[in-house]
C-alpha cells in the first residue's frame, strides 16, 4: 500500500537550502538533502563544528520532500519556487512510498556492536551474543554516543586498554553517558559524568540505571542551573582530579577546555581526547603543551584519539 511520495529536486547548494525551507513552510512532512554525487569518485565530504565555516549543503544538492498522497508535487514545487524567485521552475522526480512498519525498520538498523575486544553495545530488542562480555544496554536516543562513531568507538578500546580496578574516572561531555557507564564496567570505584546539556544528563542517568552503573551525573561548574542546586559532595566532583580523564567533545571545545581537563588529572594519571579530526592533531596538541605531552594513540577512519600522562 502507498502511503507517501517523494519529491526530488536537484540544485546548486543555497538554492538547495532555500528551497528546503520554503517546502516546509508550505507543508512538507520532511525535507532532506543529500550530495549528488554519493558514492562516487566526485563525492564531497562536509565536517562541521562550533567555530567553523562550512557550507549547508553539497555544491550539488539533492533535496527529497515527503509529502502525503493528497499533495500535488508539481504545485508544491512551483509554490516554492516562486516564494524563493527560481526560475524556471526546475525538473523533478517522484517516487512512492509504500507504508512500512517504521518502529521495526528503524530498529533494525541498530544491531549488537562489539568494540574493542569484548565490549557489546545490545539495544533492547536484541540478546547479548555473549554474555560474559562487557555490556552496555543502550538505545539510540537524544544524546551522543552508541559506539557506531569512531570516535566513541576510540574512546571506548582506549578506556577497555586503560582502566585499572579502584580508579576514578571523569567523563566530560558524558553524551549518553557510555563512557562512564563502561569505565565502571571495566572495575573503576569512581565514574562522574559531566554535560553542558541537561537532556543529554537524563538520559544518561536512564542508560546508568539500566546497566546497574552508579556513576555521578553533574553540569560543569560555570553553569548557572548548577551554580544553585548542586550539593556540596557535587562541588566536590567538579573539581576533584582522577586518576583517567576522558572527553569526546570537538577540537574547538577541547581547547578552550585545556585549563580544566588537565586541573582534573591527578599525577601519574591519563588524559584522553576525541572528537578531532586528523588535520585538527597539531593545534590540539599545542592547546595542551604547556600542562601536559599528548601523543596520538590510534586514529580511526578522519578522527584521532590523543592521550597523555600527567
Amino acid at each position: 500500500m502507498i502511503s507517501y511520495r517523494e519529491l526530488l529536486v536537484e540544485l546548486d547548494s543555497q538554492t538547495a537550502l532555500a528551497l528546503s525551507d520554503e517546502l516546509i513552510n508550505l507543508g512538507a512532512l520532511s525535507v532532506s538533502l543529500e550530495d549528488v554525487n554519493a558514492d562516487t569518485p566526485d563525492e564531497q565530504p562536509l565536517f562541521g563544528e562550533p567555530g567553523m565555516l562550512v557550507e549547508g549543503a553539497w555544491q550539488r544538492s539533492r533535496v527529497i520532500a515527503l509529502i502525503g498522497l493528497t499533495q500535488d508535487p508539481l504545485q508544491l514545487l512551483c509554490a516554492a519556487a516562486e516564494q524563493i524567485g527560481l526560475t524556471p521552475v526546475p525538473t523533478y522526480q517522484t517516487r512512492e512510498i509504500a507504508e512500512e512498519n517504521w518502529v521495526e525498520r528503524s530498529q533494525a538498523q541498530f544491531e549488537p556492536i562489539l568494540v574493542g575486544q569484548r565490549i557489546w553495545v545490545v539495544p533492547s530488542w536484541h540478546q547479548a551474543p555473549d554474555p560474559d562480555a562487557l555490556i552496555i544496554h543502550l538505545d539510540p536516543g537524544l544524546a551522543f554516543g552508541t559506539g557506531t562513531h569512531p570516535t566513541t568507538r576510540l574512546c571506548m578500546e582506549w578506556l577497555e586498554a586503560t582502566i585499572k580496578p579502584g580508579h576514578k574516572v571523569l567523563d566530560y561531555g558524558c553524551g549518553s553517558g557510555i563512557l562512564a557507564i563502561l569505565a565502571k564496567k571495566c572495575g573503576a570505584a569512581q565514574a562522574v559524568g559531566i554535560d553542558i546539556d541537561p537532556q543529554a544528563l537524563e538520559a544518561a542517568r536512564y542508560n546508568s540505571e539500566r546497566n546497574h552503573a552508579s556513576v555521578d551525573y553533574l553540569l560543569p561548574n560555570h553553569s548557572a542551573d548548577n551554580a544553585t542546586t548542586a550539593t556540596d559532595t557535587q562541588h566536590q566532583a567538579l573539581s576533584a582530579e582522577f586518576d583517567v580523564v576522558v572527553a569526546n567533545i570537538l577540537s574547538n571545545p577541547l581547547k578552550h577546555l585545556a585549563p580544566q581537563l588537565t586541573s582534573q588529572v591527578r599525577k601519574g594519571g591519563w588524559l584522553a581526547l576525541s572528537g578531532i579530526l586528523i588535520p585538527q592533531i597539531d593545534e590540539v596538541i599545542q592547546a595542551y603543551q604547556p600542562w601536559l605531552k599528548l601523543s596520538v594513540w590510534r586514529t580511526c577512519e578522519d578522527w584521532a584519539c590523543l592521550i597523555g600522562q600527567k
